[in-house]
Order: structure tokens, then C-alpha cells, then sequence
């Protein structure tokens, strides 16, 4: 089982900007300290749930910072970026990483970003496949070109190429795809890509969406070897507070993430003046609590072994920083690491901080 971070750079009432990017590059040093898997960054412009607009800028500061986690994007969102830049940064960031990046994409949102970006809503609404489509090409062969409605241009070396190997066969960054709706897993599916579920989603809507995404990638024709591989490498999302009691840590998320989330999803702008519902602050913190590790260690545990059993997704990306406090959301991932680690089995663990033969070493991400 691989346990990371997520890192959305939450800026919590009363916080300044600085102050929550700062503690964001804070919870990522204490995931690779706390020996965890990787850190997930999430990407948002022009409001407060994140303050980190650029997830592959932050994931190249972060990787120069660490020696062993793997970083991934969880999500760089495609409307509002050309895929052949993302692919670019995608490709160099694997490269000099030694294989520790991970590019997650997904569609986002119907947001005011795809105004100020020059995308629209049609990149939205139907430019998405073609710019996924074009992106996997750029990651998987040395010369594109594209004819498309969107993006049409001549056929182009791609520099650095991320399909030239490091090591062994060739191969580029692995790549995730954020589903939240069946159209999506079965995009995902068809075109052989793991998924990245929201922490919105119960076991028992993830192990529907992980099901359904097996059936297709099987009909798509794909030896269910493959379709094995491609499906460990799933990514459920999620929030984690450790404490000595489930009170404590239930209370510790119930004080601050009602305020965050009232603040950062309020200022959410449509593109197009559609209306929108907002979900209720504090039932959906309870939510959250009621759905993930969220209590003392061996709850915390069995939730996540919970999850792992019924869905089969065994990465998770697990929101630390959900106190709105550096010194908290360290320690949180100190414990997740010392705490909660151990009790899902010590073989699966990731080599200690230190143990790493040489920097920039690769990993899975």
C-alpha cells in the first residue's frame, strides 16, 4: 500500500497566501521525512480553497527539495493549459527527476479561468479529448503533429522526448486521470490510463467507478495482465487526521475545514453565469470524516485497508493539512508516517529518508 500526501495550499480564514504556500511546501518535506510514498499537488487559480495556480511548477520546486517521494499533479487541468507545453514540462520534470514525477490531468471546471486563459467554454465542454489525446502522443512518440478542431499545427520533434528511456525499455512519466463521472472512467479505460477518485467518493462508488473501468479496458482488448499493472496504479483521494481519539481528531477538522471551504468554494466564478450549489461546510467535513482515516492509528488503518479491500486501489492521496496549522499538519503526517505505516505492513513501505544510494534516485511516484 503506498501512502502520499495532498497538497492543495489551502489558505484558511485569516491566513495570508504566503502563509499557506508555505505550509504547503512544508507538509511536502514532512511526507518525505515521515517516509511516505509521494505528494499530490492540486492546482486552482483565483481563489482561496488553493492558492497554487501552476501544479508542474510547484511539483519541479518540490522535486529539487526532496531525494526519494515521488511528486505527481493531481490535477494540471488541460482547458486551461496547451497540452503540448504541459507534455513539455512533463517530459523535462521526468527526465530530471530520475523518474519521480507523475502528471495527473483532468477537465476541471466551467470556471472563470477558461476566460482569463483564452480557452473558453468549448475547451471545456468539447476540447477536452483531443487535447488528452495530443498530450498522450507527445509523451509517447518522438514527432507529433496535430489536425484537429482545436490545435492544428506541423509535424514537430519532440524535445525532450519523455518516451526516450532512462533505463531498461523505453518509457515516459506515468500518467493519471482524474474521473468523476462514468464518460470520464471510460475515456480513462479505453485509452489505458489509471485513475485519480476524488475524496468526495465512498467505497462503494470507487469500487463501482474501479469495475466499470475494468470492464472497459478489457473490452477495449487489453490482456487483462495489463489491465492488472494499469489498475495498481489507481490513486484514491482522501483526508487524514490522526489522533488519540476519534472525538479529537473529528473535532480538529470540524474547527477549521468548514470556514476553508465555505470561503474557498464561494469564490468560485462560473464562465457562463450558470447557477451552481455549494455544498454545506460542515456536513460535508463530516462527510469526509465519516468516509476516510480520520481518528486514532489503528482507525486510521483500517480505514484505509478498508478501502484498499473493497475498491483495490492501493495509493492514496490523503489531505493533511486540513487543521489549517503548519505545526498540526506536520505532525499529522509525522503520525501517518510513524503511526499508521506500520500497521498496513512494513514490507510495502518505501525506503527511509536516507537510504537512498544516490539523489534524484527514481521512483514510483
Amino acid at each position: 500500500m503506498r501512502v502520499g500526501t495532498f497538497v492543495l495550499a489551502a489558505q484558511f480564514p485569516g491566513q495570508g497566501q504566503g502563509e499557506a504556500l508555505h505550509r504547503a511546501v512544508r507538509t511536502a518535506t514532512a511526507t518525505e521525512e515521515a517516509g511516505l510514498d509521494a505528494v499530490w499537488l492540486a492546482e486552482h487559480h483565483f481563489v482561496p480553497y488553493g492558492t497554487c495556480p501552476s501544479a508542474a511548477t510547484f511539483a519541479a520546486f518540490l522535486l529539487g527539495r526532496t531525494r526519494r517521494i515521488g511528486v505527481g499533479t493531481a490535477v494540471s487541468v488541460l482547458p486551461t493549459a496547451h497540452p503540448v507545453a504541459l507534455g513539455e514540462q512533463a517530459a523535462l520534470l521526468h527526465h530530471t527527476s530520475g523518474g519521480r514525477f507523475t502528471l495527473g490531468v483532468g477537465r476541471g471546471g466551467p470556471w472563470v479561468d477558461l476566460e482569463v486563459f483564452g480557452g473558453g467554454l468549448e475547451a471545456y465542454e468539447e476540447g477536452y479529448t483531443e487535447a488528452l489525446d495530443l498530450l498522450l502522443r507527445w509523451l509517447r512518440e518522438s514527432r507529433v503533429d496535430a489536425d484537429g478542431p482545436r490545435y492544428r499545427f506541423r509535424e514537430v520533434p519532440v524535445v525532450p522526448c519523455a518516451a526516450e528511456a532512462l533505463t531498461g525499455p523505453p518509457s515516459g512519466p506515468p500518467l493519471v486521470v482524474a474521473c468523476v463521472s462514468d464518460a470520464s472512467v471510460r475515456s480513462a479505460a479505453r485509452r489505458g490510463l489509471p485513475m485519480l477518485l476524488g475524496m468526495h467518493c465512498g467505497d462503494e462508488e470507487k469500487a463501482r467507478m474501479t469495475a466499470l473501468w475494468r470492464h472497459e479496458a478489457l473490452a477495449s482488448g487489453r490482456p487483462p495482465t495489463d489491465v492488472d499493472a494499469l489498475a495498481a496504479e489507481h490513486v484514491s483521494a482522501g483526508v487524514a487526521q490522526v489522533a488519540d481519539s476519534r472525538a479529537e481528531a473529528v473535532e480538529t477538522l470540524l474547527k477549521a475545514m468548514p470556514g476553508w471551504l465555505r470561503q474557498g468554494l464561494a469564490a468560485h466564478v462560473t464562465v457562463d453565469g450558470r447557477t451552481r450549489a455549494m455544498r454545506d461546510p460542515v456536513a460535508y467535513t463530516e462527510l469526509l470524516c465519516d468516509l476516510h482515516p480520520v481518528g486514532p492509528p489503528d482507525l486510521c488503518a483500517e480505514r484505509l485497508a478498508r478501502t484498499a479491500e473493497r475498491t483495490g486501489i492501493r495509493r492514496f492521496a490523503l489531505l493533511a493539512e486540513g487543521s489549517g496549522d503548519l505545526t498540526t499538519t506536520e505532525a499529522n503526517v509525522h503520525r501517518l508516517g510513524a503511526d499508521v505505516l506500520p500497521l498496513l505492513g512494513s514490507e510495502e513501505r518505501r525506503q527511509p529518508v536516507g537510504a537512498v544510494s544516490s539523489p534524484g534516485g527514481p521512483g514510483t511516484g
